[in-house]
């Protein structure tokens, strides 16, 4: 008895597998020969949520429910010429340089009043010669003319000198000519000619 009705229960068993197998393979024999492919799912529309400040949803914590946009095929396609022309007849009036306009103002860019840095102040060079030679250290004090001869009395710091023309006095001074108010004496260490005054004691 036992084992006549387990295999009844296995029978049964066989026969619910057997069907659940043609069907599925029925299934997939009419999606791949003539069925075709499923349709797709319709794409998600995209939807915006705007959450304003101090809104319910900010202080709560959450957004404010999304503002859903109407079909595509819904949607007004046609343009408004009058709408564009209004935005076309718009002039700019700003007071920088308009970036849409090729032929607009360039920017006025005001103008440096003065150097950036101060220019040191640079003094002329002036070109200087050699030194002047020292002047003569001789007194001309006194003039002789005896016997057709030319003297000339000199003083070189504490000594005197009597001299006639051609003399050369203390190694160093040459009397070159002498009259009775002047005397030319030359230098012979800087070879410099000057005239001495007769000058009253």
């Amino acid at each position: 008895m036992r084992s006549g009705l387990e295999n009844k229960r296995n029978v049964v068993i066989l026969a619910v597998l057997a069907v659940v197998m043609v069907g599925a393979v029925a299934y997939f024999a009419k999606s791949m020969f003539g069925g075709g492919s499923p349709a797709p799912a319709p794409a998600q529309q995209t939807t915006t949520a705007r959450t304003e400040p101090g809104s319910a949803g900010s202080r709560n914590g959450g957004g404010r429910a999304a503002e859903k946009l109407p079909p595509l095929e819904k949607l007004d396609p046609t343009l408004h010429p009058e709408l564009m022309a209004g935005a076309e007849a718009l002039e700019y009036s700003g007071v920088g340089r308009n970036i849409f306009s090729l032929v607009s103002e360039p920017p006025k860019i005001e103008q440096v009043k003065g150097p950036i840095r101060p220019q040191p102040v640079v003094q002329p060079q002036i070109a200087q010669g050699p030194p002047p030679p020292p002047p003569i250290d001789l007194k001309f004090f006194g003039y002789e003319a005896a016997g057709g001869a030319r003297k000339a009395f000199l003083l070189h710091g504490d000594d005197v000198f009597i001299a006639v023309e051609g003399d050369v006095v203390d190694h160093h001074y040459k009397v070159v000519k002498i009259t009775p108010l002047s005397i030319q004496v030359t230098d012979l260490l800087y070879n410099n000619t000057q005239t001495l005054a007769l000058t009253q004691s």
